[in-house]
């Protein structure tokens, strides 16, 4: 099996309602589409959500990277040779995630369709059964926020992430806002996007949400500020998740070395894609870091890869893949049964993509060959 042509599409994702964190609001999400497709005529899909935040990548930069460095050098290439194909990627560019994430979700879609099996059956078979879908508050005013989780609570949600990380004072009356109307036995997990810059900012939200029962907070510091997560960790009796600090094997080395966090939440767009999720996913097993398996808000298509490598691991006890939940009209039909999400048999991803939304929704498109 070969590469034939690889199609790259820029499109825009309409949200129902904007996505407000720490750093940005989105009206829209911006995405990248690419379709492989190989010489026997199987379709593998991938995607690309680059964020100048996280992954260090623009929209125009992945598009470009996509177009005129990765999708050239693969035309030809068997899609089934992970490793290889890693290699080849990381010898022509350093890092660029996001780019190298669309290629590698692509060929393990294509893979899993010649092999007629489920993608989590490439990365160690199937170990959950189920996951419950916790749904993410953006940042609002306490009484939304408050309210927001209510209805929620109503649908059948039994646990929030809240995004906070404006300023202290104000993030810490969104948290006790709704954990004062949904109760204690409700999980709340808090995300602050760096929000909160440094350890000495941190501990004073700390002094007021130690008795509020928080699942954990996640990356409250900088992203390369390690050893501001490893004073907080030492100081807090509330669980440390890190997100931005960890990318790739480098991160997650001195993440261990310092026991910096108690969970590590791991994105594809991060890491460069299924095949480096599993590396990082490995090593925090091997040190007893707990993993969660999360998004930056993608369609079915990246949304489904997520879910693949958590359902395949043990190490990951929680995921947040909820971006097909927030869009008006999604490319893929990756479906949801609220408050949980169960994967199907399907071979590959077990994503089909409507191809005429993908074109309505398309902004820009090429294909290599």
């Amino acid at each position: 099996m070969k590469i034939k042509s690889i199609e790259i599409n820029c499109i825009e994702l309409p949200l129902i309602e904007p996505f407000i964190v720490s750093y940005a609001t989105y009206p829209n999400m911006p995405s990248i589409i690419v379709k492989m497709t190989t010489e026997c005529g199987l379709v593998g899909w991938g995607e690309a959500v680059p964020d100048e935040h996280v992954t260090g990548e623009t929209l125009e930069g992945t598009y470009a990277v996509l177009q005129h460095t990765l999708a050239p050098a693969l035309i030809g290439e068997n899609p089934m040779n992970f490793e290889q194909l890693h290699q080849m990627m990381d010898n022509l560019i350093y890092s660029a995630p996001a780019a190298k994430a669309a290629i590698d979700i692509a060929c393990f879609d294509v893979t899993g369709k010649k092999l007629q099996v489920p993608a989590y059956q490439l990365t160690g078979g199937r170990y959950h059964k189920k996951f419950p879908i916790t749904h993410v508050l953006s940042i609002a005013e306490p009484q939304a926020m408050a309210d927001e989780a209510a209805r929620r609570v109503e649908m059948g949600y039994r646990s929030f992430k809240m995004k906070v990380g404006r300023d202290v004072a104000s993030d810490v009356a969104r948290i006790k806002a709704v954990r004062e109307r949904v109760g204690d036995e409700i999980a709340i997990r808090v995300d602050v996007n760096q929000g909160w810059v440094n350890s000495s900012t941190t501990m004073q939200a700390l002094r007021e949400l130690e008795k509020i029962g928080l699942d954990w907070l996640e990356q409250p510091v900088r992203a390369d500020d390690i050893d501001g997560m490893v004073e907080i960790k030492e100081k807090t009796t509330i669980p440390m998740m890190i997100d931005e600090g960890v990318r790739g094997v480098c991160e997650m080395r001195e993440i261990i070395a310092k026991r910096a966090a108690d969970k590590v939440n791991i994105k594809l767009m991060k890491s460069g894609g299924i095949y480096p999720a599993m590396k990082l996913a490995h090593m925090a097993e091997m040190a007893g870091i707990e993993c969660q398996i999360g998004s930056m808000v993608e369609s079915s298509v990246g949304s489904a890869a997520g879910f693949h490598v958590a359902f395949s691991k043990k190490v990951f006890t929680s995921v947040e893949l909820t971006g097909p939940l927030k869009f008006s009209k999604d490319i893929g039909n990756l479906h949801y049964d609220v408050p949980f999400i169960e994967l199907t048999e399907k071979p590959g991803l077990g994503v089909d993509v409507d191809e005429v939304v993908l074109a309505e929704l398309t902004t820009i498109k090429c294909v290599v060959n």
